[in-house]
């Protein structure tokens, strides 16, 4: 029998494929960045399997240094493509990233709901639909966000990039670190507070400009 994640992985996959074919280019090209988000999920999984396998190290270690290194690298990928090949549009650039994010929150919240399908409830589907969503999001949305400053800055490239991976993977260990201890909800509001003040910042840079500030471009151009 094909593992459970693979079965998962193609229920959900397939009736988005049909959906893309209704859908305009730039929400085709959202759900289609949400799909990648859960095939890297299925690659995460491999690779997590396989360093759990190898005995080396206990599953806390695996899951608040491990686990968030590679989860992170690899769903950085997509974005940073999309970056440095595609565009560094910053409004797209957060939607494709949240949504590669979410896509890959989608899957491992499945396959953890199905894998103890004994033990989960509603108040459990709500708490992990949350916390893990929102925390697998934010953090591709910095990686998003950050890629579209340094794209056009040399200098700043590698380093750039490197801090962007960086401050992901210790966010995302501080969110494993935090649920599985008795500071469990503040590991929940990490990603909901974030996630609010981006909003917060978007919607403050979308407003329109002040009286005084369209007053002094009207008259200086």
């Amino acid at each position: 029998m094909a593992p459970l994640i693979y079965i998962l992985f193609i229920c959900i996959v397939i009736p988005l494929v049909m959906l893309m074919f209704l859908l305009n280019a730039r929400s085709r090209l959202v759900v289609g960045f949400m799909m990648i988000g859960m095939f890297f999920c299925l690659f995460a999984s491999e690779v997590n399997g396989i360093l759990v396998n190898t005995g080396l190290f206990d599953m806390g270690y695996v899951t608040t240094n491990l686990t968030p290194a590679v989860e992170e690298l690899l769903k950085a990928l997509p974005v940073l493509f999309f970056a440095f090949a595609i565009s560094d549009d910053r409004r797209m650039l957060l939607s494709i990233s949240m949504a590669v994010g979410i896509g890959f929150a989608i899957l491992e919240n499945a396959y953890i709901m199905v894998s103890n399908i004994d033990t989960v409830s509603i108040s459990w589907a709500i708490v992990r639909g949350i916390g893990a969503g929102l925390m697998h999001g934010v953090c591709t949305m910095g990686i998003g966000l950050g890629a579209s400053f340094v794209r056009k800055k040399r200098m700043l490239f590698v380093p750039g990039i490197a801090g962007l991976l960086i401050l992901a993977e210790i966010y995302h260990g501080c969110y494993n670190l935090l649920v599985q201890s008795q500071y469990r909800y503040t590991g929940i509001l990490l990603p909901v507070v974030t996630y609010l003040t981006i909003l917060i910042l978007l919607k403050r840079a979308d407003s329109p400009k002040s009286t005084k500030e369209t007053l002094i471009n009207s008259v200086f151009p």
